[in-house]
């Protein structure tokens, strides 16, 4: 089936949390808007979205994160100071974004984690599904998870989770899934556990930054008890979810690259530099002198 033909044509992308772990260089600049070689996180996300048919994207930001809106916005003035020194091809990618994608926002006007984030767009959403990107994450290879998501999600008309196998000392830093493969890489779930030990975890496949969410998931959030801090957490609405209706997860089959601290952040720069083979030629020279 093209992908113009499937309804799931709406995003959110979730980046209003404060990304602590990137301080003090998120302190005024938002981490989703630190650059991967040439161009800032959540422009590789609405990116992803853009391939996978999506036309409708609601950004989930803060009050203190303009910022992200700002740079999904046209900016005249300097469009035609680039236009009269011959450098239009400097905005050109993120102008032909624009130009197939409607971004909208929405504030989060508190830090209640993940689902609060998620259920601001309850009245942008309506009774649509959407997929859930977030705005940290980006992802390298053949297949965007968005575009697998979406086509899982095409076949099966439920919520689907794109999931990542993990080594077993990372188990308790995810949510993990557990359930059934009912086809290559496909899974019906019967269970949902946020970040448990890994003894007690009922895989190492991990939820992975990515969703195709029905609107059943807005009442779930709503019934959440928030947990520590106050936060509501996306998992616990979907176990909920889970109790309601059938939830299936999609092993993504992309690389997954958190930009959430500055190691990953920096490994991811220099993976992206690696598959551009002028800039690598550039950088080669410095990276073997570094290594003793």
């Amino acid at each position: 089936m093209p992908l113009q033909n499937y309804i799931v044509k709406k995003a959110v992308i979730p980046a209003a949390g404060f990304g602590t772990r990137m301080l003090p260089a998120a302190k005024a600049v938002p981490k989703e808007l630190l650059p991967i070689l040439d161009r800032p996180t959540i422009q590789y996300v609405v990116e992803e979205a853009a391939a996978a048919g999506i036309d409708d994207v609601l950004l989930v930001a803060s009050r203190d994160k303009r910022a992200i809106e700002d740079h999904f916005d046209r900016n005249a003035e300097l469009e035609q100071r680039l236009r009269d020194g011959g450098k239009e091809a400097l905005l050109a990618p993120l102008n032909a974004l624009l130009a197939r994608v409607k971004i909208h926002s929405v504030r989060q006007s508190e830090q209640r984690g993940l689902g609060d984030a998620v259920n601001q767009a309850r009245r942008h959403v309506g009774d649509q599904p959407f997929a859930c990107l977030l705005g940290d994450t980006i992802f390298s290879g053949d297949a965007a998870p968005t575009r697998q998501l979406i086509e899982a999600y095409a076949a099966l008309g439920t919520s689907i989770i794109g999931v990542e196998e993990v080594p077993p000392e990372k188990v308790s830093r995810y949510g993990i899934v557990g359930g059934v493969e009912i086809a290559p890489g496909v899974l019906r779930l019967d269970t949902l556990v946020e970040k448990p030990a890994a003894d007690k975890a009922p895989s190492r496949l991990a939820i992975a930054a990515r969703y195709v969410l029905t609107p059943a998931i807005f009442d779930c959030l709503d019934a959440t008890v928030p947990g520590k801090g106050g936060e509501i957490q996306l998992t616990d609405a979907l176990r909920l979810l889970l109790e309601r209706q059938p939830i299936h997860a999609v092993k993504l089959t992309g690389r997954r690259h958190d930009i959430g601290n500055p190691v990953d952040w920096l490994r991811t720069n220099i993976l992206y530099a690696s598959g551009d083979r002028a800039l690598w030629q550039e950088l080669l020279p410095l990276l073997k002198q570094l290594i003793p």
